[in-house]
């Protein structure tokens, strides 16, 4: 499968506005994937979101695990999406465990710490939320994709937690 293909399936479901159809589609991509532009544990990320925006958690949850399972390459390490779902499901100390694994285990990308992030602060904890993407914008330089949207999140953050302008805000532009 290539990066086209996927990029024509996810531009078609949000067309149709049918996001259970995408993630059934992905998810029997996924099974029977063997190579490709884009890699099988890509797939199941992708399949999961689209659960989750169907409104089936619980579904999108064991496509995250099998992504896990899959080890192959992702942009966002699986398992911050299985912290979100878990979230969403009301399972957050399970969700925080999850998230306290991936700290542990370190290397971590700067699109998981974004992700990572922004869960923690939609489940209402601004303060790790701020120091997952204070960690991420130190970690990346101007070049790295991520870096001007983990430098708008920082200082969204520190608004909403009234904290003074410091010198990563400046840099938002």
């Amino acid at each position: 499968m290539t990066r086209e293909h996927l990029d024509r399936l996810l531009e078609q479901a949000l067309l149709a506005d049918d996001h259970s159809s995408l993630a059934r589609r992905l998810y029997d991509v996924a099974l029977g994937y063997s190579s490709g532009d884009v890699s099988r544990a890509s797939i199941l990320v992708l399949a999961a979101e689209e659960w989750r925006a169907a409104g089936q958690p619980a579904r999108a949850l064991e496509c995250f695990q099998r992504a896990v399972e899959d080890g192959g390459e992702s942009l966002v390490d699986p398992r911050a999406g299985i912290a979100d779902t878990l979230f969403e499901l009301d399972r957050p100390e399970e969700a925080r465990e999850v998230i306290e694994t991936i700290r542990a285990e370190g290397g971590i990308t700067t699109a998981t710490s974004h992700t990572i992030a922004e869960t923690l602060v939609a489940y209402g904890d601004l303060r790790s939320g701020l120091e997952w993407v204070t960690q991420a914008v130190l970690a990346s330089d101007e070049d790295d994709p991520e870096h001007d949207a983990l430098l708008r999140t920082r200082y969204r953050i520190r608004v909403d937690l009234g904290l003074p302008e410091d010198e990563l805000d400046a840099l938002v532009s």
